[in-house]
């Protein structure tokens, strides 16, 4: 009998350990597309803890990279809390063409993803100051819309095969499947200040703090061409006044090469020969560079 009533508290203590689980936010502010908002507490959350939006790739959702990364397992481990947002209009793939997205308070998607932001803050007493973003493919594009359009609210991004900030300005759409893929195959051409001047107009008369940036891509992505994530380092480094210092071949692996800018503290790129798309997330690379991992 006590072996059972033992068995039993353990089950229970079990239960309570592993209570963490990805639940559902259906009323979290303004959201004028829809959006839907997703959120991983852990069961141990540090004091003021840090706040992490991940956004998924097309054809994805929110569930489905909540699966894709290890993200959770270090949030268990460093106490940090995720937001999954997820769309469902076009193809399942964010607005990173419209010009509400892409002006800062000007709605979109974009606007519903800071409202799940500062609810968080807000319900969870977060650290403002530590507020990041990262996503793959449409997600990674979506990355840098958020840093270029809300630079007060994102601390840094990570953005795994994604494009530069209002590289699809203009375009009907955003899909694989949109006829104009000159962003996402790389062949539009802007100047360093052009591209620039894309991510200053999207807040015009800000003089605040600029997002941090990882840029990662594959070699051998084809859908997704490279030249998109050597524009989207030229448009940061550009944001942030910061030149091309250094290569480091086989960092963080030896397939891939690291470009640092500056002192490498606000903005790197890493390129992965033989790598397609999706660039894999590197976790611990990524939560280093947020300042989340020593």
């Amino acid at each position: 009998m006590r072996l059972l009533e033992s068995l039993m508290k353990l089950a229970a203590f079990a239960g309570l350990a592993s209570s963490a689980s990805l639940k559902q936010v259906t009323s979290f502010g303004s959201n004028p597309t829809g959006v839907q908002m997703y959120i991983y507490v852990p069961d141990k959350l540090a004091a003021s803890p840090a706040v992490i939006v991940a956004l998924h790739p097309c054809g994805g959702s929110a569930q489905q990279w909540y699966s894709g990364t290890k993200l959770p397992s270090y949030a268990d481990q460093l106490g940090f809390i995720l937001i999954y947002a997820g769309t469902t209009k076009m193809s399942n793939c964010w607005d990173v063409q419209n010009t509400a997205s892409l002006t800062h308070n000007g709605g979109g998607d974009a606007a519903g993803i800071v409202s799940m932001v500062k609810y968080t803050l807000e319900q969870y007493k977060g650290d403002a100051s530590k507020v990041f973003v990262m996503g793959g493919s449409s997600g990674a594009m979506m990355t840098n819309v958020m840093a270029g359009s809300y630079p007060d609210v994102f601390e840094a991004g990570a953005a795994f095969s994604g494009v530069a900030h209002a590289c699809f300005l203009g375009a009907p759409s955003a899909t694989p499947s949109s006829q104009n893929q000159t962003c996402a195959q790389g062949q539009i051409q802007r100047s360093a200040q052009e591209w620039g001047n894309l991510v200053r107009n999207s807040y015009p008369g800000y003089t605040g703090r600029r997002p941090r940036m990882q840029i990662f891509h594959g070699n051998a992505d084809t859908l997704v061409r490279p030249e998109c994530a050597h524009q989207a380092l030229t448009q940061w480094a550009n944001v942030l006044g910061l030149s091309l210092t250094k290569t480091n071949s086989g960092v963080p692996s030896a397939q891939y090469k690291q470009e640092v800018y500056g002192d490498g503290t606000q903005l790197q790129g890493f390129f992965g020969d033989g790598v397609g798309h999706i660039a894999p997330v590197n976790e611990p690379v990524m939560l280093k560079f947020f300042g989340l991992m020593t």
